[in-house]
C-alpha cells in the first residue's frame, strides 16, 4: 500500500504537480540523509532508523551472497551517483540495500557541468543525467567516512561488514588531461583505500570529456596495474563498462580484466542511445531528447545492460563475478540480470521512481522466484539461464 501511496500520490506530486527540479530534490533528499546519518547512533533517531529498516528492509539467509571476497546479506546494491560523497554512507542498509557504492569521486574537487543538468524522463521511466562527476573530492570523501564512523584511519568495513559493504567509485579529474590519467586514479585511491571493501574504476561515464577513451586496452591496462601495484591491502578492483560498446570492444576489455586480476565487471554504465523513447522533448529545455548531451539510465537500459552481462559471462565461462545495473525497478528485472550472469546487481533509477520502500518487495519477490525455480540460494540462480 506505501509503495502505492508514493507511486500515486508522492511521485505525481513531486514530479509533476510542483514540478520539482530532479537535482533539487535529490540534494535536499541526500542532506535530510546527511542530517540523519551523523547522528544516527542517537537514542532519539533509534526509532526513527528501526521504522525504516520494518518498512524499507528484508531479510532471508537464501539472499546471502559471498562474492568478490566479501558478504553480501542481500545481492542488491545502491549504484554510484546517487550518494557521491558518502552523505549517507552509515544508513543505505536501513534501506534495505545489500551493498552501497559511494562516488564517482575525483581527486580534484569539481563543480560538475553546468545546470540544467539531472532530467526525469518519466514517461520512459528513465533519467538522463550530465552532471559530470560533480563532487568534494577524494580527500573529502575520505575525511566524511572517517568521521561519520568515528574510526580515524581506519577501515570502514571492520563493524559495517556484517551489515552491508562500502564500494567506492573512482573517476578521473575534468581537469586532469588524459596521459595523467594513473596518477589521477592512484591519488584518490591512496586516501581511500583503506576506507572502502571494494574499489570502482570508471572510464565510461559519457559526460567527462574524452573518458570512455581510457576503456581501450593500452589506455586502460596502465591505469588498472597503477592501482594493483598500490593494492597491498588486496582490496577488490572492478571495472565499470559502458553500454554501447561492441562485442570486440567488451571482449578486449574483459581479457586486460584477466590479465590484471580484477575482481570482477561492472555492466553496464548509462547509455549514450536515445532509441525507442517516448519523451521526445525535454520540458526544462524544449531542445529534442536526441539532441541532449548526457547518459540515460531506467528502463530504456535494462536489456542492453542485461545483453552485456550475458556476453560477459559466456565470454568468461563464469568465471569473471559481474555486477549487473540498468532498468533495475522490480525483482523480475534483478532476477532476469542474475540468471544472465550477474552475481550482484545495482540501482538508482528504479528507487527514484518506486519509492524508499521498494527494496523490501524486490527482495521478497527474489525469495519467490527462487521458491519457483526450485533453489536453495541466490548464488545458485547466477547464469542459469545460458546453462550453467
Amino acid at each position: 500500500m506505501a509503495v502505492d501511496i508514493y507511486k500515486g500520490l508522492v511521485r505525481p506530486l513531486l514530479f509533476s504537480g510542483l514540478k520539482t527540479d530532479p537535482e533539487w530534490l535529490h540534494k535536499t533528499t541526500l542532506q535530510w540523509l546527511g542530517a540523519l546519518n551523523e547522528r544516527r547512533d542517537d537514542a532519539s533517531m533509534a526509532w526513527l532508523r528501526q521504522q525504516i529498516r520494518h518498512r524499507c528492509s528484508y531479510v532471508d539467509s537464501r539472499l546471502n551472497q559471498t562474492c568478490i571476497g566479501l558478504q553480501f546479506p542481500n545481492p542488491v546494491g545502491l549504484a554510484a551517483g546517487f550518494d557521491k560523497d558518502g552523505a549517507a554512507a552509515g544508513l543505505w542498509s536501513d534501506f534495505g540495500f545489500g551493498f552501497a557504492e559511494m562516488g564517482t569521486v575525483t581527486w580534484h574537487a569539481q563543480p560538475g557541468n553546468p545546470q540544467p543538468r539531472l532530467f526525469r524522463l518519466i514517461e520512459d521511466e528513465a533519467v538522463l543525467n550530465r552532471m559530470g562527476f560533480n563532487n568534494l573530492g577524494a580527500q573529502a570523501l575520505a575525511a566524511r567516512l572517517r568521521q561519520v564512523n568515528d574510526l580515524e584511519g581506519q577501515r570502514l568495513s571492520e563493524h559495517q561488514q556484517a551489515v552491508s559493504p562500502l564500494g567506492i567509485n573512482l573517476g578521473k579529474s575534468k581537469v586532469t588531461p588524459l596521459e595523467q590519467a594513473v596518477e589521477d586514479y592512484c591519488s584518490s585511491f591512496k586516501v581511500l583505500k583503506d576506507l572502502g571493501d571494494y574499489f570502482v574504476v570508471n572510464v565510461s561515464s559519457p559526460n567527462t570529456p574524452g573518458l570512455r577513451q581510457l576503456q581501450a586496452a593500452e589506455q586502460l591496462t596502465p591505469i588498472l596495474s597503477g592501482l594493483q601495484a598500490l593494492n597491498d591491502q588486496k582490496r577488490p578492483l572492478l571495472l565499470k563498462i559502458a553500454p554501447d560498446l561492441t562485442d570486440g570492444d567488451i571482449a578486449a576489455i574483459v581479457e586486460v580484466a584477466l590479465e590484471q586480476k580484477l575482481a570482477g565487471i561492472i555492466a553496464t554504465n548509462t547509455t549514450i542511445d536515445r532509441s525507442n523513447l517516448k519523451t521526445q522533448r525535454l520540458a526544462a529545455t524544449g531542445n529534442l531528447v536526441a539532441d541532449e548531451a548526457g547518459g540515460l539510465s531506467g528502463a530504456p537500459l535494462r536489456q542492453r545492460s542485461t545483453e552485456v552481462i550475458r556476453f560477459i559471462h559466456r565470454e568468461t565461462q563464469g568465471q569473471l563475478p559481474i555486477v549487473g545495473v540498468g532498468g533495475v525497478a522490480s525483482a523480475a528485472d534483478a532476477w532476469d540480470k542474475i540468471t544472465a550472469g550477474a552475481s550482484l546487481v545495482q540501482l538508482y533509477s528504479g528507487w527514484v521512481y518506486q519509492g524508499p520502500e521498494m527494496m523490501r518487495h524486490l527482495l521478497k519477490g527474489l525469495v519467490e522466484q527462487l521458491d519457483r525455480a526450485g533453489l536453495d540460494s541466490i548464488h545458485e540462480a547466477v547464469g542459469i539461464a545460458n546453462g550453467s
